[in-house]
């Protein structure tokens, strides 16, 4: 077992050069351009009692929790493995804003498993979240983020797929659906398995255009999807029929700031499902099955805190992007070797270039052949009673 002990746990992984300073690169300059929005950065605790890690979350990241025993408090905790409920709680219980906010996070989540979403166990998860307004502006300007985040990280080929939880909610209760036939509906339509769905439709003893419309709810994908819907729920409440308007109204709003922005619409699609209250999306690239950014609304996860607040927001994983993105920042200048001295003047100038930006490295006594693993290109060599630069030889 010796030679093991080196192994890291599945999905566990450590960040070695240069990709660490991709990683901080990206880091440092995403949480730069949340704050030129207005967005004030949080950072909430790794730990925390386990049912405000889960509050109004649903089964789903319950299951991808990490739990264990408080043995202070005897209570159970869990290792965050989402943010965003933690940010609510914030906003609703310490900050007590009445106007809009706005939040921002980077940190690492832990998840009992891996999913479609980040390959990691351990993802470095990024989002900005609005608090405090109801309306389709708040979604696109969070829209807007998720695609100035996306070119930071050098994506630039990246579409939008937007859909509405109110949509198939309002369908299911016109049905008369129970919970659990809602459920195993909800699970059928997110496959595309039109025979099942069918199947569950005849089962749950829902006929004439009730039927219709969950049955065609599946097909209602792609660019025009809004548009179908339109004819399709026509007839369907009002609940519906406001919650395709509002998609709309968003997309509308998108294409005004976006509009070279590809958008395509899936009213099946309903990520986050058990929290989530209104319009949810979804980033994608081509040739990549799997989202790399995700988000939407969520306007009652905060009454568990204290009031529900208007919410809307998107996540990313910092590592999955650099994945899709350029691997690393802009190439910077290499390293310079410095004397090990004490010399004032040599160490005026090793001062003076690292204000500047560069990696000054101490040549520590001993052997002398590490300058190339260092990355050091240039050395700071005596010459007529100053310090100046020189080739590395």
């Amino acid at each position: 077992m010796d030679e093991e002990r080196w192994l890291l746990p599945v999905g566990i992984e450590e960040i070695l050069p240069p990709q660490a300073e991709a990683v901080e690169f990206l880091r440092r300059t995403l949480l730069d351009l949340y704050r030129s929005w207005g967005y004030e950065l949080v950072i909430p605790p790794f730990l925390d009692y386990l049912d405000s890690l889960l509050t109004g979350t649903g089964q789903d990241l319950d299951l991808q929790t990490f739990k264990l025993t408080d043995q202070v408090s005897g209570r159970l905790l869990g290792i965050r493995a989402d943010m965003t409920p933690q940010v609510a709680r914030i906003d609703t219980h310490q900050l007590r804003r009445e106007g809009p906010s706005r939040l921002c996070y980077l940190g690492t989540v832990l998840r009992t498993r891996s999913d479609g979403f980040a390959a990691s166990r351990s993802p470095l998860q990024v989002g900005a979240e609005i608090f405090g307004h109801a309306g389709p502006e708040s979604d696109v300007e969070i829209l807007r983020l998720l695609m100035l985040t996306l070119a930071a990280a050098g994506i630039d080929s990246a579409y939008l797929d937007l859909g509405h939880v109110g949509i198939f909610r309002g369908l299911a209760r016109e049905a008369g659906l129970d919970r659990r036939q809602e459920m195993a509906l909800f699970d059928a339509l997110q496959r595309k398995a039109l025979p099942e769905i069918e199947e569950l439709i005849v089962l749950a003893g829902v006929s004439g255009e009730p039927a219709r419309r969950l049955l065609g709810l599946a097909e209602l994908c792609g660019e025009a999807a809004l548009d179908r819907a339109a004819t399709l729920l026509s007839g369907a409440g009002a609940p519906v029929r406001s919650a395709v308007d509002y998609l709309r109204r968003v997309a509308d709003e998108l294409h005004g700031w976006l509009p070279d922005v590809p958008v395509h619409f899936d009213l099946a699609e309903l990520r986050g499902y058990h929290y989530k209250t209104g319009v949810v999306f979804a980033a994608f690239v081509p040739g990549w099955g799997q989202e790399i950014a995700r988000g939407g609304r969520y306007d009652d996860i905060g009454r568990v805190f204290g009031r529900a607040r208007p919410a809307v927001g998107f996540s990313a994983d910092v590592k999955g992007l650099l994945r899709h993105g350029r691997p690393a920042p802009a190439a910077m200048p290499g390293a310079v070797l410095a004397p090990w001295s004490a010399d004032p003047d040599l160490q005026d100038v090793v001062a003076r270039l690292r204000r500047a930006g560069r990696r000054v490295v101490a040549e520590l006594p001993g052997p002398t052949n590490t300058r190339a693993p260092l990355g050091c290109t240039e050395r700071l060599v005596r010459k007529d009673g100053q310090w100046l630069l020189a080739p590395c030889e």
